[in-house]
């Protein structure tokens, strides 16, 4: 049977009618489905050339492509030996092109679910997607983001956050809360970088040694200041594997753990003499603030006050510095700000599958947000000098002068 020539006059017409050039019913589906026929049959014929032995072609099987000009039955030739490997449209390939799949992950990366990804691939090329599809498209996240989990780092980072989040993966039937381990650093040349993602049963010190260990045995030999939530015995932790990091205790965390434990008539009075604390110009002033919010709380509430002495030494390290230094370490935020793009992906999710599909979608998000990370931070030449100070012999074979 002969393949019908594309009718140039008949394509006009039903262009000046107003039908799409794409999409379903798309004007330029049979030229496409004409042009993929015509060079697949110039490989057989290549490859039927060269071959050695004897070999001739054997008709053709059939199969569903999708392309951006709408989906088409494609004959693919074969030959006597089954040898020919097509290369135009490989054996199981089944997009003609990679703009759908670069469209599915564009959205995947956006948060979509798959039932809004199948929709939006309708509406932009009239092809119908199943979620096996999508599945098989977004799986090709995985061995980049094992790659990436695995990749090299740089030997020192000045600045290095840590945070966990939590979400519900099914497992053996039910689904059970599991935590993500968050590292973000801001390398030598003041950009965010993510180090790395690490999946654990719960939050714990025990488990972030693992991780520490990771980023030490990846290439990380020394870490400046590390800004941690309340965790304990994470510092610890931490000085287990880089003694010589400073560690800064996030306060935002801690005032949030010091409220839930203050009466709610108190707690704007309670924060106002906080603030000063916190807030203070010098480390002497702190303390001295410190000493007047024990003298008017302590009685009430005892362990509140336990707690900011007993942490003080890692809630006050940010104090030896100047302005531009303590607004990047007195608290988690710019992780936190990592785990809100984390959320705003999963927000329509209650669980996830499976770990590699909650892991996959997190990954999507990390190159999406990471497109934003191409300039160094603010006053990052300032702070790279203060760090130079307080660090003297840890920075010099790093950076240029």
């Amino acid at each position: 049977m002969t393949t019908p020539t594309f009718d140039i006059d008949a394509a006009l017409a039903a262009l000046r009618e107003g039908k799409d050039l794409n999409g379903k019913d798309g004007i330029l589906t049979p030229l496409i489905k004409q042009l993929t026929e015509a060079a697949m049959k110039a490989e057989m014929e290549e490859h039927l050339a060269k071959e050695q032995k004897p070999n001739r072609k054997n008709g053709s099987s059939s199969k569903t492509v999708k392309s951006p000009s709408g989906s088409f039955e494609l004959k693919t030739p074969r030959d006597r030996s089954g040898t020919f490997e097509p290369q135009l449209v490989k054996k199981h390939q089944t997009f003609l092109t990679d703009e759908i799949e670069r469209k599915i992950l564009a959205l995947y990366a956006l948060g979509n679910s798959y039932q809004d990804i199948r929709g939006h691939i309708e509406d932009l090329y009239g092809i119908a997607v199943s979620n096996g599809t999508l599945n098989a498209v977004t799986d090709k996240l995985l061995p980049e983001l094992q790659a990436w989990r695995e990749r090299d780092l740089e030997a020192i980072y000045p600045i290095v956050w840590l945070d966990a989040i939590h979400y519900k993966i099914k497992e053996n039937g039910r689904y059970v809360s599991k935590a993500i381990y968050t590292i973000l650093a801001l390398n030598i040349e003041g950009k965010k970088e993510l180090l790395g993602l690490y999946l654990s049963d719960q939050e714990g010190a025990h488990h972030w040694l693992s991780v520490l260990t990771d980023l030490y045995n990846r290439g990380v030999k020394d870490i400046l200041i590390a800004c941690v939530d309340g965790l304990k015995g994470f510092p610890e932790a931490i000085e287990s594997i880089y003694p010589k990091t400073e560690i800064q205790h996030c306060i935002i965390h801690q005032i949030r753990n010091s409220l839930k434990y203050v009466a709610s008539k108190n707690q704007k009075a309670f924060m106002a003499d906080l603030k000063c604390v916190y807030k203070a110009a010098t480390l002497n002033a702190a303390e001295a603030a410190l000493d007047d919010l024990e003298a008017k709380w302590g009685e009430k509430y005892p362990l509140v006050i336990k707690s900011w002495r007993s942490k003080w030494p890692t809630l006050s390290t940010y104090f030896k510095y100047p302005d531009y230094v303590r607004t990047a370490i007195y608290t988690t935020n710019a992780v936190e700000a990592v785990h809100r793009q984390f959320r705003k992906l999963t927000k329509t999710k209650g669980g996830f599958a499976s770990e590699s599909a909650l892991l996959k979608l997190l990954y999507a998000g990390i190159l999406k947000a990471s497109e934003r990370w191409t300039h160094p931070v603010q006053n990052w030449n300032l702070t790279l000098s203060q760090m130079a100070i307080h660090f003297p012999g840890r920075l010099e074979n790093h950076i240029s002068l």
